[in-house]
C-alpha cells in the first residue's frame, strides 16, 4: 500500500463526543507511525485542516477514522468523505490563545463565560486548537459555540495549563459558517439498522450515481418511512439531507391542499421542478397519507387528481436526475397502492418502537447537552421506558430539566431579573429524582388514546355475580358426571 493510500481514510461516526479526539484502528496507527495521544494534522475539503489527538480503537474499521460532528464541520466533510492524516510533531504548547463566543449562542447568558465554559473545557485536557476553528462547549444545560481567533505561536498550538486564554472582545457574528448544532446522523438514535438501509438507498444514488450506471441499473427513486408518531421520520430525512449536502425540499401534506381548482397539483409540480433545478436534492413529503389516499375510498375529486399528479411526477423523474423522494406516514395501508410499487416508492422501511438498547442511544443523544448529576442512571431509565419512542424520550428529558429549573426558580433565581448569572446556571444539574418525577408525569404516546375504565359496582351486583358463579360451578360438575357415565357405559358394552 502506498503512503498516500495509507494516509487517506474514510470518515466514520464517532463513538465519543470529544471535539479534540479522532479514533483509528491500531493497525492504521502503526502504518502511519502514530502512537496513542499523538497530535495529528487532518486535512479535509476546500483546503480545510485541523489538529486532533489520535486514539486507538479496535472497533474502528482499518480504512476509517472516527470523528464527531464538530471536527467534521471544521474540515467541511461529511460521513463517507475521505480525509488525509499526517504526523504533526511540531505542534507547540500555546503561550496565548484568543477565543470568542458566537453571538447567537450566548443570548440570555450573563456572567463570566471563561469560568462557566472555557475553564472546565480546557482544564488539564491539553487540547490542540487551530486558528479559525469553531468548537462547541456544553455547560449549565446550555451549549455555547466558540471560535479560535488567534493562536501564539503559529496557527496550531496545544492549550496547556500555563497557556493564557484571552476571551475579551465583541462576540463573533454568525457568518457563512455551518452551525455545529445542525441535525446529523449522530443525532438520530434507536434506528441503527434502518439508518444503514436509508444511507445505502439515498447516499449512493446522490453521491455516487456512477455505481448504478456502471452496472446498468436505475437507482431507487423513493423511500417510504412508516412508524408511530415521534419515531424520527422527519428527523432522519433532515439528517440525511445535511450529511449528504443535498438540497432539501419539505412538503407537508395538508399544507399543499388548496380550495382553488388545479392549485394543489401546481404546488406539487413546482416542488419537483425546484428539486430538479437544485439537484442533488431530497423531496420529503410528510404525512403523505393525507395527499395520496386510496382513490377508490376518496369521494373528493381534488384528492384523486393529486394522487394522479404525484404518480405522474414520480414516473417523470429522470433516472439520472439525482432526486430522491422520501415519504413519511404512520398509516402506510391508507396510501394508494399504485405508489407502493417499484419505480415509485421502491423500499418501505419500518421505524418501529425502539428496544432497550435503542432507547439508551436516544437518551444519550438528548442528554449530551444536559448537565447530569452522578446519580442519574440512563440504563435504568431506558429499562423503565418500555414503549417510548424518540419524541417521548425527548419529552421525558425536557420534563426532567423543567423539574430542575422549577427548583432553582423557587430558591436561587429572581424571575424579575432580566438575566441570570452564569455561575447559577453552572450550578444546575438534573438528578435521578427529577427523572423519576418526569417518568411519573409522562407515558408513551402510543398509549395516550388507550384508556381502561374500571366501573364501580354496588354490593348487590357483586353478590348476584357470586350466585351466577356458583350456578356455573354446579353446571360444570353436572357435565363432568354426564361425561363419566357415558364413558362407563361405553366400557361395559
Amino acid at each position: 500500500m502506498s503512503n498516500r493510500a495509507c494516509n487517506c481514510l474514510v470518515v466514520d461516526e464517532a463513538v465519543n463526543d470529544d471535539n479534540s479526539v479522532v479514533s483509528l484502528h491500531p493497525e492504521t496507527m502503526k502504518k502511519l507511525q502514530l502512537f496513542r495521544g499523538d497530535t495529528i494534522l487532518v486535512k479535509g475539503k476546500i483546503r480545510k485542516d485541523t489538529v486532533c489527538v489520535a486514539l486507538a480503537d479496535e472497533t474502528c474499521e482499518e480504512p476509517k477514522i472516527r470523528m464527531n460532528k464538530v471536527v467534521r464541520s471544521n474540515l467541511r466533510v461529511r460521513l463517507g468523505d475521505v480525509v488525509s492524516v499526517h504526523q504533526c510533531p511540531d505542534v507547540k504548547d500555546g503561550k496565548r490563545v484568543h477565543i470568542l463566543p458566537v453571538d447567537d449562542t450566548i443570548e440570555g447568558i450573563t456572567g463570566n463565560l471563561f469560568d462557566a465554559f472555557l475553564k472546565p473545557y480546557f482544564l488539564e485536557a491539553y487540547r490542540p486548537v487551530r486558528k479559525g476553528d469553531l468548537f462547541l462547549v456544553r455547560g449549565g444545560m446550555r451549549s455555547v459555540e466558540f471560535k479560535v481567533i488567534e493562536t501564539d505561536p503559529g496557527e496550531y498550538c496545544v492549550v496547556a495549563p500555563y497557556t493564557e486564554i484571552f476571551c475579551g472582545g465583541e462576540p463573533v457574528r454568525r457568518e457563512d459558517e455551518n452551525r455545529l448544532d445542525e441535525v446529523g446522523y449522530d443525532d438520530v438514535g434507536g434506528v441503527r439498522k434502518q439508518m444503514a438501509q436509508i444511507r445505502e438507498l439515498v447516499e449512493l444514488p446522490l453521491r455516487h450515481p456512477q455505481l448504478f450506471k456502471s452496472i446498468g441499473v436505475k437507482p431507487p427513486k423513493g423511500i417510504l418511512l412508516y412508524g408511530p408518531p415521534g419515531s424520527g421520520k422527519t428527523l432522519i430525512a433532515r439528517a440525511v439531507a445535511n450529511e449528504t449536502g443535498a438540497f432539501f425540499f419539505c412538503i407537508n401534506g395538508p399544507e399543499i391542499m388548496s380550495k382553488l381548482a388545479g392549485e394543489s397539483e401546481s404546488n406539487l409540480r413546482k416542488a419537483f421542478e425546484e428539486a430538479e433545478k437544485n439537484a442533488p436534492s431530497i423531496i420529503f413529503i410528510d404525512e403523505i397519507d393525507s395527499i395520496a389516499p386510496k382513490r377508490e375510498k376518496t369521494h373528493g375529486e381534488v384528492e384523486r387528481r393529486i394522487v394522479s399528479q404525484l404518480l405522474t411526477l414520480m414516473d417523470g423523474l429522470k433516472s439520472r436526475a439525482h432526486v430522491i423522494v422520501i415519504g413519511a406516514t404512520n398509516r402506510p395501508n391508507s396510501i394508494d397502492p399504485a405508489l407502493r410499487r417499484f419505480g415509485r416508492f421502491d423500499r418501505e422501511i419500518d421505524l418501529g418502537v425502539p428496544d432497550e438498547v435503542g432507547r439508551l442511544e436516544v437518551l444519550r443523544i438528548h442528554t449530551k447537552n444536559m448537565k447530569l448529576a452522578e446519580d442519574v442512571d440512563l440504563e435504568r431509565i431506558a429499562k423503565n421506558t418500555h414503549g417510548y419512542v424518540g419524541a417521548d424520550l425527548a419529552a421525558l428529558c425536557t420534563e426532567a430539566a423543567l423539574q430542575c429549573i422549577r427548583e432553582k426558580t423557587m430558591h436561587a433565581i429572581d424571575l424579575k431579573d432580566e438575566s441570570i448569572d452564569a455561575e447559577i446556571l453552572n450550578s444546575m444539574a438534573v438528578t435521578n429524582e427529577h427523572f423519576q418525577t418526569a417518568l411519573g408525569a409522562s407515558k408513551p404516546s402510543a398509549l395516550q388514546e388507550t384508556v381502561a375504565i374500571v366501573p364501580e359496582e354496588s354490593r348487590e351486583v357483586t353478590e348476584a355475580l357470586e350466585s351466577v358463579k356458583r350456578e356455573l360451578q354446579k353446571l360444570r360438575l353436572f357435565v363432568f358426571f354426564c361425561f363419566l357415565c357415558i364413558l362407563l357405559s361405553f366400557v361395559r358394552s
